[in-house]
């Protein structure tokens, strides 16, 4: 389900299959990412974050919502998959930047 999601939104969400390259290619290169208490600095360590959360985790993430909020895209995603507490409802804060993300925040 694509929600009207902006183009970058959608390429991270479809690229969010464990193709941790292909995610970090939707982030500028000093974008930033914040999740699970830890931040990442640029797209070398996003791809590291990516590829380390696939290698611990298999899930799949299905975005059931879209909103505007403070200049920010936030999105609501479920995840699914072999983690502790699964399945769970995340929210994504996007900043864009032209035609890329440049900093996501994911909270519960």
């Amino acid at each position: 389900m694509q929600h009207d999601l902006p183009e970058p939104v959608a390429a991270y969400f479809a690229a969010d299959t464990g193709d941790s390259e292909a995610v970090s290619r939707c982030f500028t290169e000093d974008a930033i990412v914040t999740d699970e208490g830890h931040t990442y600095t640029g797209r070398a360590a996003i791809k590291k974050w990516k590829a380390d959360a696939s290698a611990r985790y298999q899930y799949t993430s299905e975005p059931f919502a879209c909103e505007r909020e403070d200049g920010k895209v936030v999105v609501t995603s479920r995840l699914t998959g072999n983690f502790p507490g699964s399945p769970v409802n995340l929210r994504f804060f996007f900043t864009l930047e032209g035609d890329k993300i440049a900093s996501v925040e994911i909270i519960p």
